[in-house]
């Protein structure tokens, strides 16, 4: 499995840096990926729906660390590109 597109939309508030939407093996997509600014950098939260009980929960996620890890790494990048490109 590869990422072959990140696409990346930046927003201007505190803690939500952008938005984000990878496309896998050029035929799967996943939209609202989030960059998020937590107390110990930068990372991506996967996209969720909110339940009736007011708890979150992912509506697609990776199932196991290597593929997250592959995931953030290709996400955070393209953000640093963004973001670099629009100063």
């Amino acid at each position: 499995m590869e990422v072959t597109e990140v696409r990346v939309f930046p927003v201007d508030e505190e803690k939500l840096k952008a938005y984000v939407t990878i496309t896998i093996d050029d035929c799967f997509v996943v939209r609202d990926l989030k960059v998020i600014k937590g107390n110990n950098g930068l990372f991506v939260a996967m996209p969720s729906k909110k339940r009736k009980d007011g708890t979150f929960r992912d509506t697609a996620h990776p199932l196991n660390n290597e593929t997250r890890e592959m995931i953030e790494s290709k996400v955070l990048a393209k953000y640093e590109r963004e973001i670099e490109r629009m100063e």
